[in-house]
């Protein structure tokens, strides 16, 4: 491998402002680490490192991965790389596809491309929609891939993302660049926006408004939820264990609700006296409707990662939703 041999002290973290990326930069800070970070604020809210920005290890560079010079420089410097950015939420990837594909395909080749240049590991963060639309409940990850019609834009985040982890397992293969590749099921909790798609925070913000939550479809689709601080605890595992070099993980909980028992938890939860308002994907997507398709069902395996480093979620469905409620509420303050 191509991993150096000197402790890792430096660490650049891609999409540093967004929802994971702040929490992961947060958490390294604490680790003793010194943190670079950088993000163009398209999906992330500046505000998220307000309180970063007063840590003198943490620098912050408002720019796009698509800034190659500044990417290499970035990189160079840094031993270790968590490539986080991305274009994301279904929403934004309907909006704004042209603009997705380019950010989630050349980005994550030049983070590749001078992670090679300079022997430096990178941790690849992929997702739950790489496995598409197959009718399985359980996801493993070497199980095959099913994706939609290519007329069909909801579908051209997960194949860019699966090209993303085709592109970092031939560096590993090939050129020997130490990567891993961990793919994340629905991560929620404080900072987390629900303008984009994200549903968790979009029914609590519409319940602690007493507002009707509007649930898409039948409210019968299942998923699962995973607090943001099992998901950045794993991912820097992941990074440290060196048995994990070319391997994918799933990040993910075994905690499965349908969409539609989460509204009726978040209620309870709220003392929201609103009603549940079913809202079909038509009038939800507008004119993306016809782009948009909807998957009943997506619960992650995570035997893999649980035998890798000893993973099991701390926090269940009951205990992310009081957690987050916390947060939305003491933000109203």
């Amino acid at each position: 491998m191509k991993t150096k041999k000197k402790e890792v002290r430096n660490i650049l973290v891609t999409g540093g402002a967004g929802f994971i990326g702040t929490h992961l930069c947060t958490k390294l800070l604490e680790l003793g680490f010194k943190v670079y970070a950088i993000d163009n604020f398209a999906t992330s809210k500046r505000s998220n490192i307000t309180n970063l920005l007063k840590n003198k290890n943490f620098s912050f560079f408002e720019n796009t991965i698509m800034n190659r010079p500044l990417m290499d420089k970035l990189i160079k410097k840094c031993d270790m790389v968590y490539h986080l950015a991305a274009a994301v939420g279904v929403k934004y990837i309907l909006q704004y596809p042209l603009e997705s594909l380019l950010t989630n395909l050349n980005g994550t080749e030049n983070v590749l491309e001078f992670a090679d240049k300079y022997s430096k590991k990178v941790i690849i963060t992929s997702t739950s929609e790489v496995y598409g639309k197959h009718g399985k409940t359980l996801f493993k990850e070497d199980d095959d891939a099913i994706f939609g019609s290519t007329k069909l834009l909801r579908w051209s985040y997960a194949e860019a993302k699966a090209i993303d982890e085709f592109l970092a397992l031939a560096y590993f293969k090939q050129r020997k660049l130490p990567i891993v590749i961990v793919r994340l099921f629905n991560t929620v909790g404080p900072l987390q926006l629900g303008a984009y798609g994200m549903v968790l925070p979009r029914l609590i913000q519409q319940a602690i408004a007493n507002k009707p939550l509007t649930v898409y479809g039948t409210g019968e689709q299942t998923r699962t939820f995973t607090y943001i601080d099992d998901v950045v605890g794993a991912m820097i595992a992941l990074g440290f264990e060196k048995k994990c070099i070319g391997e994918v993980f799933n990040i993910g909980n075994y905690d499965a609700i349908s969409i539609k028992d989460l509204a009726l938890k978040i209620k309870k939860a709220t003392k929201c006296r609103a009603s549940i308002k079913y809202v079909s994907y038509e009038k939800a997507y507008g004119k993306f409707s016809d782009e948009f398709e909807d998957m009943m069902c997506r619960i992650p395996d995570i035997r893999k990662i649980h035998k890798a480093i000893g993973y099991m979620p701390h926090y269940n469905i009951d205990q992310i939703i009081k957690k987050t409620i916390e947060y939305f509420k003491d933000k109203e303050k």
